[in-house]
């Protein structure tokens, strides 16, 4: 009887969640090493030349076993240099995500754009303004015949011969999105950083339903614009240890949520040249999202460790669930992977990047 408890806590839960807040976006938890997913104009803002980046995530897998939330995330941008200070990035992502008995999946590719201009400094030290566009094609899915509806209850079991309680016109449909972001960052020293931004995301509010709609009637249902604002950096504190916090927050119709926390890294020692530094990292970090009407609560901890070695960085994540939905889930919450890898040269042209 308990389990049965915790299942159905946890899927009225989820059932809220999917019917309030349709199409809302994934997430992940080191949204700082997923950049192309938080903000267009991060394409190319690297003290690198072309990085390549993968995430996955993996959530409510101690409740729902082989139907948990999975999304993943792969990305390629690079910076070009122009003129003598500025640069242009260039980007292509992929992400996807699955969720749940339906297998409810969406598979999105991106080409990305961005513009890094020089607005003040000197070659130590700098203050850049990005402005940066996305554009991409997205596929939604479902499977209608693994649903269970109201109707098909005969007398407390389940009978799938009995007819269903809707019908939808398809089970995948293909949508364009576009999005587009800007980011302001200042280079102190080799060792100290910052930067704010924000990101306007699906401007062009494509249908998300399965059946037919002309745009002005009931069957079209507009994707959610969402709103990003982000920030963060690194500060040294001495000369082996650096606090690196950051800040998210999205708005996406009736959904809210803040990401906040930091991590304390330790420097290890010095790269190759023209490298990022060795360096190990240590953080904690906290979720805050709305109830709807019910105001807002902190839904989970984030423990999370990285470490960056030469051009590589690896890093994992583990969400401690606090929120009311415990009983569900005996506090379990979600793990994610991220790796990065960086191609370097000797074109460092004076000015550093912030490290993301």
């Amino acid at each position: 009887m308990k389990l049965i408890k915790k299942i159905s806590i946890l899927a009225c839960t989820l059932l809220m969640m999917a019917g309030t807040a349709t199409a809302q976006d994934i997430h992940f938890s080191q949204f700082y090493l997923s950049p192309l997913n938080l903000n267009p104009a991060m394409t190319g803002v690297m003290e690198c030349n072309h990085r390549l980046v993968a995430n996955y995530r993996n959530q409510w897998q101690s409740v729902l076993k082989s139907n948990a939330f999975n999304t993943y995330s792969v990305s390629y941008d690079m910076r070009v240099p122009v003129a003598r200070y500025d640069n242009f990035g260039w980007g292509l992502s992929l992400w996807g995500d699955r969720a749940g008995e339906l297998s409810f999946a969406t598979m999105q590719v991106r080409t990305h754009l961005a513009y890094s201009k020089r607005i003040a400094g000197s070659r130590r030290s700098a203050t850049y303004l990005v402005a940066g566009g996305e554009a991409g094609i997205s596929q939604r899915s479902i499977d209608f015949l693994d649903a269970r509806w109201g109707t098909q209850n005969d007398g407390g079991v389940f009978n799938p011969n009995l007819p269903t309680q809707e019908e939808y016109d398809y089970n995948n449909f293909l949508f364009a999105d576009v999005s587009g972001g800007l980011m302001l960052y200042g280079v102190l020293s080799e060792t100290s950083n910052y930067y704010v931004g924000g990101a306007f995301s699906h401007l062009n509010r494509a249908n998300q339903s399965f059946n037919d709609g002309d745009g002005e009637g009931e069957e079209f249902e507009a994707y959610y614009s969402k709103l990003t604002i982000h920030a963060g950096g690194e500060f040294k504190m001495t000369d082996r240890v650096g606090l690196v916090p950051g800040i998210v927050i999205f708005n996406q119709g009736p959904a809210f949520e803040l990401n906040t926390g930091s991590s304390i890294k330790f420097n290890l020692g010095s790269g190759r040249r023209y490298t990022p530094d060795q360096a190990f990292h240590l953080g904690l970090w906290t979720r805050l999202s709305n109830r709807l009407s019910r105001g807002i609560w902190m839904d989970a901890l984030i423990l999370s460790t990285r470490f960056d070695f030469e051009e590589f960085s690896l890093g994992f994540s583990y969400d401690v669930n606090v929120s009311s939905l415990q009983a569900a889930s005996n506090s379990n919450g979600a793990y994610e992977l991220s790796l990065v890898y960086k191609i370097c040269n000797d074109d460092r042209r004076g000015v550093m990047c912030p490290t993301f």
